[in-house]
C-alpha cells in the first residue's frame, strides 16, 4: 500500500538508499535534508530545511501531512564537531522531528540510533555482560555522539509513554551497524576513509566497531518491513540492524581475543562468521532477514 512518508536526512549515505528503497516500493517520498543530493531519485520530493529550526520543521510537516516518518538526519559520526555542538544538534533534531511528526498526524515514527551507544571503545575500558550484544544490554555511551543517539531512543520512548498504550501513534528506534553504501562494494571509500577490502585485510580497522556492518539497502528493507508490521512492535521498541555475519575473514572467537584480551571469554561463542551484534529481535518480531553480505557483494578479492 502506497503511503506518504517523510525521510529526514535523505541525502546522506544511508538516506540515499532508504529514499531509493521507499520510492521503488511505491511510496510517496518526501526527503527533508539541509542539502540536496547530487543524483536525486526520480519522483521523490526533495526539500532543503534546517531541522534544528523547530518552527520551520513543524510548518513543513503540517504541510506535507505524512502517514509515516523515518528520521535519519543527524551529525553522522563521533567527534565530527565539538561535543556540545554534536549533542545539541542530534538531540534537537530528534525531538523537533518527532514532535512535528505527531502534530502533523503521522501514525508511525522511526528514529535512527547507533550501536555506538553501547560504549565499546571507551578509553575507560568496556566489558559487556555478554556477546553477542542484544537490545537487553544497557547502553553506556562515552562520547557525545553515542549519548545523542541514546537520547534519540529515549525521545521515542518518551513520546510513546506520553501518548499511552491506546494511542494510534507508534514509535520505534533502530541501531544500524556500520553502513556500507552500494558503491563502496566497488571500492569507493567508506565513511572512515578506507575501503571495505582494507577493513577485511586489516582487522584493526574494523575492530573499533566490533566488526559490525550492514548494507544500506538491507536497512531500507528493514524500515519498509517495520512500517508494514508496526502492529507487531511494542511501542517505543529498539532494534539492532546489522548483517548476518561479521566484517572479518576469521571467526571473531579468534580475532577479538587478539585485539581485546579482556573480551576473550565473552567471544568464545562467536564461531564461524557470527557477528558481535544480535539481530534476533528484528527476525522474531517483524520477520526481517538481511540479504547482503561482504561475501556476496564485495568486488575486490581479500
Amino acid at each position: 500500500m502506497s503511503e506518504k512518508v517523510i525521510i529526514t536526512g535523505g541525502s546522506g549515505r544511508l538516506g540515499r538508499a532508504v529514499v531509493a528503497g521507499f520510492a521503488a516500493a511505491g511510496h510517496d517520498v518526501v526527503s527533508l535534508d539541509r542539502g540536496l543530493p547530487e543524483e536525486p531519485v526520480p519522483g521523490v520530493d526533495y526539500r532543503s530545511i534546517d531541522l534544528m529550526n523547530a518552527e520551520a520543521t513543524h510548518v513543513a510537516f503540517k504541510e506535507i501531512s505524512p502517514q509515516a516518518v523515518v528520521s535519519l538526519a543527524a551529525m553522522a559520526v563521533p567527534f565530527m564537531a565539538p561535543e556540545e555542538v554534536l549533542l545539541q544538534t542530534n538531540a534537537t533534531i530528534a525531538h523537533n522531528v518527532t514532535s512535528a511528526a505527531v502534530e502533523s498526524g503521522a501514525t508511525r515514527v522511526v528514529l535512527a540510533s547507533s550501536p555506538s551507544i553501547m560504549g565499546y571503545g571507551s578509553p575507560g575500558g568496556w566489558v559487556p555482560e555478554k556477546l553477542p550484544l542484544d537490545e537487553n544490554e544497557t547502553p553506556r555511551p562515552w562520547h557525545a555522539y553515542g549519548l545523542s543517539k541514546y537520547v534519540a531512543e529515549q525521545i521515542a520512548a518518551m513520546f510513546a509513554a506520553k501518548m499511552g498504550p491506546r494511542s494510534p501513534v507508534k514509535f520505534a528506534s533502530f541501531r544500524p551497524c556500520f553502513v556500507i553504501a552500494e558503491e563502496e562494494w566497488d571500492g569507493a571509500p567508506t565513511q572512515q576513509g578506507h575501503t571495505v577490502a582494507e577493513r577485511l585485510q586489516d582487522p584493526k580497522l574494523s575492530a573499533p566497531a566490533l566488526f559490525n556492518y550492514v548494507d544500506a539497502r538491507d536497512v531500507a528493507d528493514f524500515l519498509l518491513l517495520l512500517l508494514e508490521r508496526f502492529d507487531r512492535v511494542e511501542n517505543g521498541a529498539v532494534f539492532f540492524v546489522g548483517a548476518k555475519d561479521a566484517m572479518a575473514t576469521r571467526p571473531l572467537s579468534e580475532i577479538i581475543p587478539e585485539i581485546y584480551p579482556e573480551l576473550a571469554s565473552l567471544a568464545t561463542g562467536l564461531t564461524g562468521d557470527s557477528p558481535a551484534f544480535s539481530i534476533e529481535k528484528a527476525r522474531e518480531v517483524i520477520g526481517w532477514e538481511p540479504k547482503r553480505s561482504w561475501r556476496s557483494e564485495l568486488k575486490a578479492k581479500v
